[in-house]
């Protein structure tokens, strides 16, 4: 047990450090603080994206999911995830690009002024602080999980430990800091995933068997629609759209935009952001599946400790420890984005008048403490699964996608409709989540989003006819440019693509096993292929 603990308070001793080390280059301006200068280059902006995204939901929902869903939660994460790179760059560089001339630093200021409208900012603000609350509480309820069963330290005392120290290396570096420690974490969880995986397959023959035991005992874990018709086509088509639609509306994630250091990295991000995903978010699925082979009988939130109980019982202590690191490592990672950009909106957002740049890290500090607080009230008592608390937060994010499209594109766009827009798609998110609406065989992010955005394109319609001065101010001056042909040929090629994701005509097939996985899973990793090879040929001159 004390190697256990060394190696625990090593790892948060040394992430502590690189916060305190980071302060070194850290400039006491806003811009710095919050945007580390704008100067993340491809190496780090691609680490920190892909870290800030890859949290507790990716360690401990993943193998969650995988245990009670099989492999069928591998494609709607690996490939959707992974089609989610597009908006990096019809997205991505244009918020890079204005937030470069207009000094934007946070995503409803970008929204507020480029509608020149408050109200709007505000209520940006306020939704994208709603929903990614719960997200921020599922990394403290991770920690609490890894931290009882490493060490034995109480639940609810392990995740005010670990979140005691994220907000301890917000402090010292900003997103420097934070940038920095994304890099090592990723690169952890990576390695440590890996590992996990043989030590897991290892007692049942290694993975190839493994995979072969477990198809003949759990054999819906290895077809779709899964246990339990989990996946039928309509389900899948919502998971596949709802990736899409919510991950660029992650406040951590949409920062990260104004941070980069030219358009080079944003490129270089959108190209590899599939490779990884495509990889990664395998392991802790296959992980998930054959923990059956191991624990089986688990239901509800107990799947969502799969991975701790297997280290336990396959593990010897320290090598255990180490890998349940890379559960703490993905949690904090994405833990620290979210409560330094949540700050960031707090201090620029929400006063009326600009505050002085002094003031605003010192109040963006005490908001951080504030999120945190927050976070660990939730984290007290858990609501749900950790995938069920993760779609809930997810849907209420995308309800903004049109908002920000409308923002960044569409003159006709206006600060009437965008406000209904998101008024109306949040009710319904409420209505959804009392179970008072159908959901006609999809998730709720379907009819949600098709409602959100007919309210907004309907309202901005009417409310700028006849207005000169109506729409984004940004768009006023730019002229308007024909799609080229190669812009055809990219947006029909990643249509393709996403109506190839949606594989209906495999529901129910899983032979034969190819090294042990269902053949589909091969397709998928092939898709994810192709899409990276599309992304390539879409950004060459």
């Amino acid at each position: 047990m004390k190697g256990n603990y060394l190696i625990v308070l090593g790892y948060l001793v040394a992430i502590s450090c690189v916060g305190v080390y980071s302060r070194r280059y850290a400039k006491k301006t806003p811009e710095d603080f919050f945007l580390a200068g704008r100067s993340l280059g491809p190496v780090l902006l691609f680490f920190t994206l892909a870290a800030t995204n890859f949290s507790a939901f990716t360690v401990f929902g993943f193998s969650g999911a995988g245990y009670r869903l099989g492999y069928g939660f591998y494609p709607i994460m690996g490939f959707g995830t992974a089609f989610m790179a597009i908006t990096f760059s019809f997205i991505g560089k244009r918020v890079w690009e204005l937030g470069k001339t207009e000094g934007y630093i946070t995503p409803a200021e970008l929204i507020g002024r480029q509608y020149n409208s408050r109200p709007l900012c505000l209520v940006f603000f306020a939704v994208m602080t709603l929903f990614t609350l719960p997200y921020v509480a599922i990394q403290p309820i991770s920690a609490g999980y890894t931290l009882e069963s490493l060490l034995g330290i109480p639940y609810f005392a392990g995740a005010t430990l670990v979140m005691g120290v994220v907000v301890l290396y917000v402090f010292l570096g900003g997103l420097r800091g934070v940038a920095w420690t994304d890099a090592i974490q990723g690169g952890m969880m990576i390695g440590l995933m890996i590992l996990a995986l043989v030590i897991i397959a290892a007692p049942h023959g290694g993975l190839i068997q493994a995979n072969h035991s477990g198809f003949q005992k759990f054999s819906e874990l290895y077809s779709r629609p899964g246990p339990g018709n989990a996946f039928p086509v309509g389900i899948w088509f919502s998971y596949m759209l709802l990736w899409f639609l919510c991950d660029p509306l992650f406040p951590q994630l949409f920062q990260r935009f104004f941070a980069a250091k030219n358009r080079r990295a944003l490129d270089i991000a959108m190209v590899t952001y599939p490779v990884i995903t495509g990889f990664l978010f395998l392991l802790p699925v296959a992980i998930g599946v054959l923990g059956r082979l191991s624990i089986p009988g688990l239901e509800g939130k107990q799947a969502d400790r799969i991975l701790p109980l297997l280290m336990e019982r396959h593990a010897n202590n320290w090598i255990g420890t180490l890998v349940l690191t890379a559960g703490l490592a993905a949690l904090m990672s994405t833990l620290g984005s979210q409560l330094l950009t949540l700050s960031s909106m707090f201090t620029r957002d929400v006063p009326r008048h600009p505050l002085e740049e002094r003031k605003q890290r010192w109040v963006g500090k005490a908001f951080v403490v504030a999120l945190a607080v927050a976070g660990l009230a939730i984290a007290y008592r858990p609501p749900g699964t950790i995938l069920k608390i993760a779609t809930q937060t997810f849907t209420g994010l995308a309800v903004l996608f049109p908002t920000l499209l409308g923002g960044l594109y569409w003159r006709r766009a206006t600060a009437l409709g965008a406000i209904l827009s998101i008024v109306v798609g949040e009710i319904l998110v409420a209505s959804y989540a009392l179970g008072w609406l159908p959901t006609l065989g999809f998730l709720p992010v379907v009819p949600i989003v098709a409602a959100t955005t007919a309210v907004f394109v309907f309202v901005s319609l009417l409310s700028s006819r006849g207005v000169s001065e109506s729409g984004p101010r940004a768009l006023r001056s730019i002229p308007s440019k024909k799609p080229t042909r190669k812009m055809i040929y990219a947006m029909a090629s990643f249509l393709i693509l996403f109506l190839l994701g949606i594989d209906w005509w495999a529901w129910g097939s899983a032979t034969p096993l190819i090294l042990g996985f269902p053949w589909w899973v091969w397709y998928f990793c092939g898709l994810n292929g192709i899409l990276v090879a599309a992304m390539a040929a879409f950004l060459k001159d």
